[in-house]
Order: C-alpha cells, then sequence, then structure tokens
C-alpha cells in the first residue's frame, strides 16, 4: 500500500464528492468514554455522510475472553455496509473527529474483508479548515448491495494476531503499543482490569502519527518514526492498543509507508483480563 491508497485530502475528497461517482462517506464519531457520537454527527457532517456506530455495527458484543471490541462476524459487517449504502467497485472514505483515530477501525475492517476504503486525512477539522460544507441531520441511504470478498473466499486481506501470537511475537519482530505512553508504563488504567503491557512491546501512541493539526505527518517524518522503534519492514511488526481501535490507526499509518502491520485484535482488554499473562509497567 502507499499513501494515496489510506488517505485522501480535504480538497481531494471535496471534488470527488462533487464528481460523477460520489464516494460512500462514513462517520464514526467515537472515543473512549464517550462512544456514542450520534448527537455530533446530526449537528454537522460532510454532506451526504453516513453514521456509523463503532459499538454496534464495527465489533461483535465485549467479552472477558474476546476483549471490549471483538472483530464482528463477517456476516454481520456485509449487512452493516449494506446499510450504509455499500455497493460494488464504488468509492469508501471514513472519517471521524479525532484525526482518524477512530475512524480507522472502520478503514481497517473494511480492508479485513477485502474492500477498498481511505481515511480522510485530518478528518473532520480538515473539512472545516478547507471552508467546505457540513449539513445536519440523519443520512438514510438506500440499501447497497455490496458483497465482502472476505464471504466469498474465507481469507481476510489484513493480517491478525491472537495472544498467543502477541506473547511470542517480539521474539522474532516488533510488537508496538499505540496506548498513551502513561497507560503504556502503568501510570494510568480508566478501562481494562491491569494497568502495563506486555512484555517486549515498544511503546508507540498512535497520536503521535498525527502533526498539530491532526493530518497525518509527511511520510518521511513517519519512516524515521517508524525505524527508530524497530518497525521499518525488515522483521515482522504487530500493533496493539486497549481493545483493537486506535491500534487500527497505527497499522494504517504504517501503511502509508509500505510497512505491513499484523494487528492483535483482542488487545490489552483481552490480555489484561487473563490473569495467566504477565503485565508489565515501567519503561522497556
Amino acid at each position: 500500500m502507499e499513501r494515496a491508497d489510506v488517505l485522501v485530502t480535504a480538497g481531494a475528497l471535496a471534488a470527488e464528492v462533487d464528481g460523477p461517482r460520489a464516494p460512500t462517506l462514513l462517520d464514526v464519531r467515537w472515543a473512549l468514554g464517550a462512544p456514542d457520537g450520534r448527537a455530533a454527527y446530526r449537528a454537522g457532517h460532510l454532506p451526504g455522510a453516513v453514521y456509523v456506530d463503532l459499538e454496534s455495527e464495527l465489533a461483535a458484543p465485549p467479552s472477558v475472553a474476546a476483549g471490549r471490541h471483538p472483530l464482528p462476524d463477517p456476516a454481520d459487517l456485509q449487512a452493516a455496509a449494506r446499510r450504509w449504502g455499500l455497493r460494488p467497485g464504488g468509492a469508501v472514505v471514513t472519517y471521524d473527529d479525532v484525526g482518524g483515530t477512530s475512524a480507522a477501525r472502520a478503514w481497517w475492517l473494511l480492508r479485513w474483508a477485502g474492500r477498498d476504503v481511505r481515511l480522510l486525512d485530518g478528518g473532520l477539522a480538515a473539512w472545516r479548515r478547507a471552508g467546505l460544507p457540513l449539513e445536519g441531520g440523519d443520512v438514510r441511504p438506500e440499501p447497497g448491495d455490496v458483497v465482502l470478498p472476505l464471504l466469498v473466499t474465507g481469507r481476510a486481506a489484513m493480517p491478525t494476531a491472537d495472544a498467543d501470537d502477541a506473547a511470542i511475537w517480539p521474539a522474532a519482530g516488533v510488537l508496538l503499543d499505540a496506548r498513551a505512553a502513561e497507560r503504556y508504563r502503568g501510570e494510568v488504567e480508566p478501562v481494562d482490569p491491569r494497568a502495563g503491557h506486555i512484555p517486549g512491546a515498544r511503546s508507540a501512541p498512535t497520536t503521535d502519527n498525527l502533526g498539530p493539526d491532526g493530518t497525518f505527518r509527511p511520510a518521511g517524518e513517519l519512516r524515521a518514526r517508524f525505524a527508530r522503534l524497530g518497525a521499518d519492514g525488515s522483521a515482522p511488526v504487530a500493533v496493539y492498543c486497549g481493545s483493537g481501535v486506535t491500534a487500527a490507526h497505527e497499522v494504517a499509518a504504517l501503511a502509508s509507508v509500505g510497512v505491513t502491520a499484523t494487528l492483535y485484535t483482542g488487545s490489552w482488554s483481552q490480555w489484561s483480563a487473563d490473569p495467566r499473562r504477565p503485565a508489565v509497567t515501567g519503561v522497556a
């Protein structure tokens, strides 16, 4: 993948929206502690954008065994995609108001299911800075008829890891922890059963992928950042976060500079709930 496969600028997206084949726009407003973004969506969203509920449409029900945001069943994801109006071959762009850190969940899931999709670089803030219009209320599109390739082939297009994989990953590769540094160090843990990180993981907060304006850093800066972490593609790279949401943003950032990364889907919410799994605190 290249940067253009992952990201689209506000100006380029505006031209596509005004063109003959407008993309399907997915609004994924979500934040830890404020998961329901529908009110913010109704107050103002990109013209024609459909609200996507991360909790119910981009995840299976939470469990101690699988974590806070398990992967949805592919058939359920396809049903949701059809509710969003997705059709075969049409372009799809997902965005949020937090630099893509929640929209990346939709980006990753659709990629996992074999569907091309891009992130709006900088999200809603970039669209507003460009002076582009918003609309209010709900958008209810005509149901789509998309068929996700995963349901046809049975093969996922994005690699995943489980807890056993994560436990041994640092021995032969690089395991990145995309949570805030203080959560990695175990100084705070606002939501999961235990504080700390997976042994051998390296702290790589996903927000550091973004510049001050909330857009992705230039490719050269991202390459340098990941090279310092050992994630230059010369060894297998895996990423986790709290529950598999913001880690998808790190997978997207890596993909934008040509590095394929595996997502540990259960992430810390699954790992920390299993008393057999060790937790390390402090700086590795």
